[in-house]
């Protein structure tokens, strides 16, 4: 059997990873029950230029990198991470305390660190890390606390946090793991 080379640690192993394990991680911790994470997408613009004694084909040439914002979801439950980071670009109570005091509104509402890094960590079947991405400067431009309810349904109630972020880039440090054997007893 020839040798497999994009998996130089694990040389028996041919398939790509899964895509359901992974972990996203903001402060220091991990978000609890994250069950999808959109995808990290880069679009470089086109840019045309053509010289006046040039050919008729135009060169094109890389202009602006843009990222686009990446969706966290996850069923509803009492951790309040998602909230209170949505609530440092805009709070109810802030808005409309100041307001009813004769003031013009978020007088107590603080952009200091509304901003944070995030990682995102991709696992193997065996449960070993083998991807991780830093995600910078991310924040909350869209929070839905609930979705819509209907009495019919039997879905899980999710609740998502869309993340405007400046650029990622894939941790180096996190090397591909030499897979644990199967612990299954002989049959």
């Amino acid at each position: 059997m020839p040798n497999n080379t994009e998996f130089p640690n694990a040389t028996y192993r041919y398939d790509p990873y899964r895509n359901f394990k992974f972990r996203v991680k903001w402060d220091g911790n991990y978000v609890a029950g994250v069950s999808k994470v959109s995808a990290l997408t880069r679009t470089t613009q086109v840019v045309t230029h053509r010289a006046g004694g040039e050919p008729a084909t135009p060169r094109r040439l890389p202009g602006q990198s843009e990222f686009e914002a990446i969706t966290l979801e996850r069923g509803v439950t009492h951790d309040v991470a998602f909230q209170q980071w949505a609530n440092k670009v805009w709070d109810y109570k802030n808005s409309t305390t100041a307001e009813q005091q004769g003031g013009s509104g978020n007088q107590v509402l603080s952009l200091k660190d509304f901003r944070k890094d995030i990682i995102l960590e991709v696992y193997n079947e065996a449960g070993q890390k083998v991807l991780a991405y830093n995600i910078y400067r991310c924040w909350p431009s869209e929070f839905t606390a609930v979705p819509e309810f209907d009495a019919n349904g039997a879905a899980v109630a999710i609740q998502s946090l869309k993340l405007e972020n400046e650029g990622w880039e894939r941790e180096t440090s996190v090397q591909e793991p030499a897979e644990p054997n199967s612990t299954l007893p002989a049959s």
